[in-house]
C-alpha cells in the first residue's frame, strides 16, 4: 500500500537547524520520494518502508534534541505527483 506522509520537525531550543538538516538529510539518503518546501517534508512510498524509515529517524532526532514537536500527516495514497487544477 502506498502512502504521502507529511512532516514538520520542531526541535524547541536555541540551535534547532542542524537537527531539522540532518532529519532531511536521512530522508533524502533513502529511495523514498522526498520532496520539501519552506514548511514541511513530504515523503512518499511503500507503508512498511516509510513507516519503518520514519520510526528510526524520528527516535534519533528525538533523542539529539532537549523537547521537541513532529507533526505528521499522513494519506493512503501516493500524492508526489499532484498538481493543483486551478
Amino acid at each position: 500500500m502506498k502512502i504521502s506522509v507529511e512532516l514538520t520537525l520542531t526541535p524547541l531550543q536555541k540551535e534547532f537547524e542542524p537537527l531539522i538538516i540532518d532529519f532531511i538529510k536521512k530522508l533524502r539518503a533513502s529511495e523514498l520520494t522526498v520532496l520539501e518546501n519552506p514548511l514541511s517534508t513530504q515523503i512518499f512510498g511503500e507503508y512498511d518502508v516509510v513507516m519503518n524509515l520514519l520510526t528510526k529517524e524520528i527516535k534519533n532526532s528525538f533523542e539529539l534534541m532537549e523537547a521537541g514537536l513532529l507533526y505528521m500527516k499522513i494519506v493512503k495514497s501516493d500524492r508526489s505527483d499532484y498538481e493543483p487544477n486551478f
